[in-house]
Order: structure tokens, then C-alpha cells, then sequence
């Protein structure tokens, strides 16, 4: 698994590279700030992410990136190779490139 900074997230996005865009955050937290094109961890994603490829890129994400390590390491366990976590979570994703997202 690896660590991102957000510039590092915000350039694969850019670049169209190929990912998931995990929030493992509560519905209300996601009501109050998110990343557009993450998906929430609900038990239905959780279902459909096992069903993917082993080697799909992942990038988990909360709100300061303890919870989304904690995912990251769940689907390690699972089978996958290509996990990545948010550093700083979306804090330092309104902080770093997108200001209009809320802080909380």
C-alpha cells in the first residue's frame, strides 16, 4: 500500500488514469464534503469492489486518513495490489486543491 498527498491524487485524476475513489467516511460526513467522483463504502461498493480485479488501483480516503489506512489494509488482505491512501485525507484535500470543499 502506498501513501498519496493530494497534489499526487489530483495528477492521476487529471491524467485519466483509471482508479476507484473510495470514501470510507459516514453518509453525513460525505453530506458535509467530498471528493467529486469518490463513492461512498457502502456495503453494496464493499460488494462490488471484491468483484474486481486483484490489481485494480484503490484509493482510499476519510477525513484525515486513519479509517481509510484501516480500509486499505482490509482489501490488502483481500487480495489487492494496488491500494493507496489519502494522506491528510479530504482536510488536506480542501487545503492542498480544492477550497471549495468544506472543512470540518
Amino acid at each position: 500500500m502506498r501513501q498519496l498527498s493530494a497534489p499526487e491524487l489530483k495528477a492521476l485524476i487529471d491524467g485519466d488514469t483509471s482508479l476507484e475513489l473510495v470514501d470510507v467516511r459516514t453518509e453525513w460526513e460525505r453530506s458535509l464534503a467530498k471528493i467529486d467522483g469518490s463513492h461512498l463504502l457502502d456495503q453494496a461498493h464493499h460488494d462490488t469492489l471484491l468483484r474486481l480485479d486483484r490489481s485494480t488501483p484503490i484509493v482510499f480516503q476519510c477525513h484525515h486518513g486513519i479509517r481509510s489506512q484501516q480500509a486499505a489494509e482490509y482489501f490488502r488482505h483481500e487480495g489487492f495490489r494496488e491500494l493507496y491512501n489519502l494522506q491528510g485525507g479530504i482536510d488536506a484535500w480542501s487545503q492542498l486543491i480544492d477550497p471549495a470543499v468544506p472543512r470540518y
